[in-house]
């Protein structure tokens, strides 16, 4: 069997591997969950106390929602948000 080559630019080449990953992504990206609750929420701030959690939603320091006494949900995008804004840059 005789090989057969493709040439393509530097630049052309590396559209074609951000297209690729492009559609992968599109195709097998889990849906996002908005609204966790008080466990998944630690778990995603690196805090262990409940105490803790309370202080961040007394301080407006991320999004909650409470529907019922009881029951109080964390928004995940205002998590990531908190987290990305106390982020320390590195070289």
């Amino acid at each position: 069997m005789e090989a057969k080559f493709i040439c393509l630019e530097e630049k052309a080449f590396h559209q074609l591997i951000e297209e690729v990953v492009e559609r992968i992504a599109v195709k097998y990206k889990e849906p996002q969950i908005r609204w966790v609750d008080g466990a998944e929420a630690m778990k995603r701030l690196g805090i262990s106390g409940k105490s803790t959690l309370q202080r961040y939603r007394d301080e407006a320091r991320i999004r909650f929602s409470q529907a019922d006494k009881r029951v109080i949900m964390y928004d995940v995008l205002s998590i990531e948000e908190y987290l990305e804004k106390h982020a320390i840059e590195t070289l």
